[in-house]
């Protein structure tokens, strides 16, 4: 599948992303040791996240439960066209957000860029902001790309 081709372009030109196969055929996408998300040859991508992303998600109907374990904070998205492509590459851009703001000199001004960039809602803006550590101060604001 040219979608799937496409995904894996993507998300390998992410800083940190590294990609690997996946125990059940496909790819998975880690951050350092963590998993990101992974991508089946179906087509069906599965993201971890926190039960608060998660339940913000299928609210708002982006995601589906997991396909296998539908009460963890997994969700499943199913890739069957470009429209469906750039939303995967949206959750997956999520759930690397998760990990890339614990490490960024800059996390506030990331999270206003990629928050703009991915056209969050406050809530789930709201949601990723836990992720900058407490430790992190006001610097000036960084270029990002």
């Amino acid at each position: 599948m040219d979608y799937i081709n496409s995904v894996l372009t993507e998300i390998s030109t992410w800083p940190q992303i590294s990609i690997h196969p996946h125990r059940f055929g496909g790819k998975e996408f880690h951050f350092n040791r963590a998993e990101v998300g992974h991508i089946h040859p179906n087509g069906i991508l599965d993201i971890p996240f926190p039960i608060p992303i998660h339940d913000a998600l299928l609210a708002d109907g982006r995601a589906e439960p997991h396909h296998w374990v539908p009460s963890s904070g997994w969700v499943t998205f199913r890739i069957r066209s470009v429209n469906d492509q750039t939303h995967a590459l949206r959750l997956l851009r999520l759930s690397y957000l998760r990990y890339i703001l614990k490490t960024d000199a800059h996390p506030t001004d990331l999270l206003n860029h990629e928050s703009e960039a991915l056209n969050l809602d406050p809530h789930l803006k709201s949601l990723l902001q836990k992720f900058i550590p407490a430790s992190s101060h006001r610097a000036p604001a960084a270029q990002y790309s």
